[in-house]
């Protein structure tokens, strides 16, 4: 099994990053092989709204950059972690233009996500991180995937690069998502030979507008 990590903070060794390996490490106890990926650092623009990748569904997004290459690891592994800075009481620019454009493109080429374990973990030097984690959590739920908890929502705090490390309760938040993660991706890969998933139903989109 695999783990595709997304870092969008712009610090490729920030506190961001330390979270996600944080993570990732307890991953990589259990069994589980994992990637991190630095996008913060990269050009991302937005979705268009063009309907392409619903016109095409090929699994890409019109718009050509190294984001499909993001995507497509995405869809290639089994979990997804996604870790993310605090600005202004949400996540980073970077971040959401990528993941609008991800999770666009997954719905509207079969639903790539469906029922793969997502993470989110975020970084603050104090306030608003709840509000980005459950910004993050979003992408999932609208995703059918599933998530596993820890022992407090997925923050860690620090401002200067590696100053989360002194955050001993975040850091223990973030190895228990990691076991917890592995554990509920063991028991979906064994419950693949076993019990089969939830049927699939067409979406249906209801418009207020009369």
């Amino acid at each position: 099994m695999r783990v595709v990590a997304i870092n969008g903070s712009p610090k490729k060794d920030g506190n961001t990053a330390l979270a996600l390996q944080t993570v990732m490490k307890e991953l990589e106890s259990e069994g589980i092989s994992t990637e991190l990926i630095h996008i913060g650092n990269k050009a991302v623009r937005g979705c268009l709204a063009c309907g392409r990748c619903a016109e095409t569904k090929n699994g890409t997004c019109a718009i050509p950059d190294a984001a499909n290459e993001w995507i497509a690891a995405m869809f290639a592994a089994d979990g997804v972690l996604l870790g993310s800075p605090v600005y202004y009481s949400g996540i980073n620019g970077t971040m959401k233009s990528f993941l609008d454009r991800a999770f666009c493109v997954a719905g509207a080429s079969g639903r790539k996500m469906r029922l793969k374990v997502g993470a989110a973990v975020v970084a603050a030097r104090r306030s608003g991180a709840s509000t980005a984690v459950d910004q993050l959590n979003k992408y999932f739920t609208i995703a059918e995937m599933l998530m596993p908890c820890s022992s407090y929502w997925n923050i860690v705090h620090g401002r200067a690069p590696g100053e989360a490390a002194g955050d001993a309760e975040g850091l223990q938040i973030m190895r228990v998502l990691g076991r917890n993660m592995a554990w509920l991706m063991k028991l979906v890969d064994f419950g693949k030979g076993h019990i089969p998933p939830p049927p699939m139903e067409d979406r249906i989109l209801t418009s207020f507008i009369r």
